[in-house]
């Protein structure tokens, strides 16, 4: 009987040791997440190639082996969550994706109106983010946690003011805008600030409500009346079309141009807006190794070409590697700190530089909408 135990001992400790030899090496996983319209008005525009650039990004650095954390690689495992175009649903999709998928940072946010109250949430819970292409000063404004890849709307407004006066030479100008929507009111107020001050005249300063207008004619007949040298449309991609078909066809001869938010455009949109201006956050033909080898990669996986929301969501999350690779470390802690640290990162759409809060110091660019396609113009630099 003693010796039938002891075998039986000894086989089931033999068990034992195969069977921890054959158990799998462990995942070792940094958990990222990323919010953007994945389903509503802005799910073509913005969400669809967001989510394709993140999953770009990520396959690079997993393919390259991974993020290397004090001697062991580990792979990044990106967390889509959908903000349904809704600042309740965005509240949402973070909750779940730090309270359930348990991610060590956020990318993504593009759109203002949601990033803005999604960001005081993910202050409080204290996870880094890094929003790609909200641009209102708010959504970083008293944030130790919340940056962006791009440049606020106080910059662009400025940039854009002061081109119309000393490029256009224009000395009179109108504004049309959503008063409902914190991007197009803060921009419009901030264009209207640096012209006025500058020396221009703004002749017509019109608003509306995205919901409750389709019609767009009251305000720019009397934009027509006002006969401006140049029409400011801070709006969204939503909105220009019929906006664009409404002035045209009262007449307008301005010259228009806009923000941002215009680089989302369809390309339908392009030959209404023709001969127009407006800044952005980046553009394809810029000169750099970042954006030609990034084009060939986003090209060579999706064929197609990639628009602002995915150019800056690739900048976002090399953001986020590089404050993880300067750190060694991927506690939403220490990512919070080496983003702050961040010095002339080289991304694809231009170098990006943190001084002591999210908002980074970065170029825009001008374009002009030649032949229903916009073009280069020029960059313009911060002081």
């Amino acid at each position: 009987m003693k010796k039938a135990f002891a075998a039986i001992l000894s086989a089931i400790a033999l068990g034992l040791i195969i069977g921890c030899t054959r158990q799998p090496p462990r995942q070792l996983e940094i958990r990222v997440g990323l919010i953007a319209p994945i389903t509503g008005e802005f799910a073509e525009t913005g969400g669809r190639m967001a989510v394709q650039s993140a999953k770009l990004a990520v396959q690079q650095v997993n393919e390259a082996g991974g993020l290397e954390l004090e001697g062991e690689k580990h792979r990044v495992v990106l967390a889509i969550a959908d903000d349904k175009d809704s600042p309740d649903e965005g509240i949402v999709a973070a909750r779940r994706l730090v309270y359930q998928e348990n991610v060590v940072a956020i990318i993504g946010l593009p759109v203002s109106r949601i990033a803005i109250p999604v960001a005081q949430f993910l202050e409080r819970a204290r996870i880094p983010t890094i929003s790609s292409t909200s641009t209102n000063p708010q959504t970083t404004a008293g944030k130790k946690y919340i940056f962006r890849a791009g440049f606020v709307d106080d910059f662009q407004g400025e940039v854009m003011a002061n081109f119309a006066l000393r490029e256009l030479k224009a000395t009179k100008a109108a504004v049309l805008y959503d008063i409902a929507s914190a991007y197009n009111k803060g921009l419009a107020e901030v264009f209207k600030q640096v012209f006025e001050k500058s020396g221009g005249a703004v002749v017509a300063f019109e608003t509306y409500t995205t919901d409750a207008n389709t019609d767009f004619r009251p305000q720019l007949e009397r934009i027509r009346d006002s006969d401006p040298d140049v029409l400011f449309l801070p709006n969204y991609e939503n909105d220009l079309p019929l906006q664009a078909q409404q002035l045209r066809q009262l007449g307008i001869k301005a010259t228009l141009i806009g923000s941002d938010t215009w680089g989302a455009a369809l390309p339908s949109v392009w030959p209404q807006l023709e001969g127009g201006f407006f800044a952005n956050l980046w553009h394809p033909d810029l000169d750099n190794t970042q954006t030609q080898a990034y084009l060939q990669a986003y090209r060579q996986a999706y064929n197609e070409l990639p628009n602002n929301d995915a150019a800056l969501t690739y900048d976002a999350l090399g953001l986020l590697f590089q404050a993880i690779r300067n750190r060694g470390q991927a506690d939403p802690e220490s990512i919070r700190e080496g983003l702050g640290e961040i010095k002339h990162y080289r991304g694809v759409s231009g170098t990006i530089e943190f001084q002591g809060t999210g908002d980074p110091i970065k170029s825009a660019v001008i374009l002009q909408i030649k032949d229903g396609q916009p073009v280069f113009y020029q960059q313009v630099d911060p002081r």
